[in-house]
């Protein structure tokens, strides 16, 4: 890439929490009004029904609630992107389909994770997914969650695919990352998977960030990443060396354990996580809100 390529999906996407109520239900009106609030404070897209909203003990019904419900709130005012992508290529296209009817505007597609299969495999799956449907696609690449890297050749690959635009990268590693970015097409779009990792990404070349510290601190990354790209490094550095703190508490524990701790503390009642998950230990929720205390100086 000799060029940084467009943001298909926004500068700033939030890869958006599942409230619980205290049933461990899906509380739907606190959904509603989180993804308002996103929107409004920094967030250009919402991922719905990913990781951080702890997809894999979400149902395919509350998937399907989720999207309908984040694009009813917002409309056009973001983009919503449907976390459809599971390890069962059948159900993922499903979901996809679905995703479309409702009026998502894009899907993120995961790595099939667990059947551990061979990069024909993982190409195959992700094209069955964006061939199913118009929607424009996200690769989401997390091997230290899928056990399967999706590497740089299948990636390279992928991105030949018309509806395939852009890939979530959370391998965590820039050196593997800035060899990706240059082997890629000109025109598709890496986007940091991983808060801490995103300036290095940004310097590499990639376009913006799929976040879990933008529920809490949206308007002070999104400005991080325009700095970035607009070539203000001094900016760029001293806003992520301010946020670091903060990426750091909200990795203390497997996501979204501590980000479900500091939006209790610091926004509203979003429950606890679902087991196996559990809720955040005290010292972490304590490490949260005193990162965010030095956010609000920046």
């Amino acid at each position: 890439m000799e060029h940084r390529p467009d943001a298909p999906f926004g500068d700033l996407l939030t890869a958006v929490l599942t409230p619980f109520d205290d049933n461990g239900s899906v509380d739907y009106a606190t959904f509603w009004r989180l993804v308002k609030h996103l929107a409004e404070n920094g967030s250009d897209g919402l991922v719905i029904a990913g990781t951080t909203g702890e997809s894999p003990t979400l149902s395919h019904v509350e998937k399907i609630a989720l999207f309908k419900a984040a694009k009813e709130a917002v409309g056009d005012r973001v983009k919503i992107i449907a976390g459809t992508g599971t390890y069962n290529t059948k159900v993922s296209i499903e979901l996809t389909e679905q995703a479309a009817e409702v009026g998502c505007d894009g899907v993120m597609a995961v790595t099939p994770y667990y059947s551990k299969p061979p990069q024909e495999g993982i190409y195959q799956h992700f094209v069955a997914i964006a061939e199913a449907t118009d929607l424009p696609v996200l690769l989401y690449n997390i091997p230290g969650r899928t056990a399967r890297l999706i590497d740089i050749e299948t990636l390279s690959r992928l991105a030949e695919h018309p509806k395939i635009l852009a890939v979530k990268d959370a391998v965590d590693d820039l050196e593997w990352t800035g060899k990706a970015i240059a082997a890629l097409p000109e025109g598709f779009a890496v986007y940091s998977g991983s808060d801490g990792m995103t300036k290095g990404m940004l310097d590499l070349g990639g376009v913006g960030v799929v976040s879990v510290a933008s529920h809490l601190a949206g308007n002070h990354i999104k400005r991080m990443v325009q700095a970035a790209k607009s070539g203000d490094d001094d900016e760029a550095q001293r806003l992520h060396d301010g946020l670091s703190p903060l990426f750091d508490a909200l990795f203390l524990e497997p996501n979204p354990m501590p980000l479900k701790a500091g939006m209790n503390a610091l926004w509203a009642t979003v429950g606890q996580p679902r087991l196996p998950l559990i809720p955040a230990s005290e010292e972490t929720a304590a490490s949260i809100e005193q990162a965010m205390a030095a956010v609000q100086d920046l």
